[in-house]
C-alpha cells in the first residue's frame, strides 16, 4: 500500500554560479496520521527538501508522489492545482497579506480553488473557531499577536481541506506557550484528522512531539527515530 507522500531517490542541484548540491538522493515516505520532523542543523538542505515535498521546486533527479500521483512531468499549472487542493503550506513568518482580514485571508485559497463568496466566508469561519480564534476573525494581521497570526496561518492551510500539512520553522518566531498550541494543533491534524504533517524545525519540543524524526546532514537523510 502507497503512502500519502512518497519521495524516491530525489536530489537538487544548483548549476550557476557554482554547481551547488542541496538535497542529495532523498528517499522518504510518509502515511496519513503521521506527524514527521525534519531536523538537522542550519544549511542541510531541510528547507529545500521541503520546498521539493510542496512542489515549490522541482528535482533535478528523483520523483515525488502525492496521494499516488508523479509529480515531476506536471506543468506548472497542474502543479499549482494540485498544491492548491492537496497540500497546506504553514511558515516561519506567516505571510498574511496584510490588507484583508483574517477572514478574507483564509477564505482565499477556497474562493482560488472555486468555492463560492459565502461557502468560503462560512467555511472560513469555522476554521477560525476550530483554532479558536474566530474572534479575531475581522481584524487584519497587524492587530493580531503572533500566535493569532500562526493560528491564522494555519486555517489558512486547511482552507481546500488538504491531506498533506508542511510547516517550515511554524514555531520559529512564537513564545513558548504559542509554541505549544502549535505543536498540539499539528499532531491533532495527524492523529485525530488523519492529515499527514511534515515539519521542518530547529525546535526540540517540536522535534521531541512528532512521531518521527527524520536527521539530515549535508542534504542527506542521515537516519530517523
Amino acid at each position: 500500500m502507497s503512502g500519502l507522500l512518497e519521495v524516491e531517490g530525489v536530489s537538487r542541484r544548483l548549476a550557476d554560479p557554482q554547481p551547488v548540491v542541496l538535497v542529495r538522493d532523498v528517499s522518504l515516505r510518509v502515511d496519513r496520521g503521521e506527524f514527521v520532523a525534519i531536523i538537522g542543523p542550519s544549511g542541510c538542505g531541510k528547507s529545500s527538501l521541503l520546498y521539493l515535498l510542496g512542489l515549490l521546486d522541482r528535482p533535478t533527479t528523483g520523483s515525488v508522489r502525492i496521494e499516488g500521483r508523479a509529480t515531476e512531468a506536471l506543468s506548472e499549472t497542474e502543479r499549482t492545482r494540485l498544491r492548491l487542493r492537496h497540500i497546506g503550506f504553514v511558515f516561519q513568518f506567516h505571510f498574511l497579506l496584510p490588507e484583508l482580514t483574517a477572514l478574507a485571508n483564509v477564505a482565499l485559497p477556497m474562493r482560488r480553488a472555486g468555492l463560492d463568496g459565502r461557502e468560503a466566508e462560512e467555511r472560513a469561519r469555522a476554521l477560525l473557531a476550530k483554532l479558536g480564534i474566530e474572534a479575531e476573525g475581522g481584524k487584519r494581521p497587524d492587530r493580531m499577536s503572533g500566535g493569532q497570526r500562526q493560528r491564522v496561518a494555519i486555517a489558512r492551510a486547511l482552507a481546500n481541506d488538504p491531506a498533506l500539512i508542511l510547516g517550515d520553522e511554524p514555531t520559529g518566531n512564537l513564545d513558548s506557550a504559542n509554541s505549544a498550541r502549535v505543536v498540539e494543533e499539528f499532531r491533532r491534524l495527524a492523529h485525530e484528522e488523519r492529515r499527514a504533517v511534515v515539519c521542518v524545525t530547529h525546535d526540540m519540543e517540536v522535534a521531541a512531539a512528532a512521531d518521527r524524526r527524520v536527521h539530515m546532514v549535508d542534504g542527506r537523510i542521515e537516519g530517523e527515530d
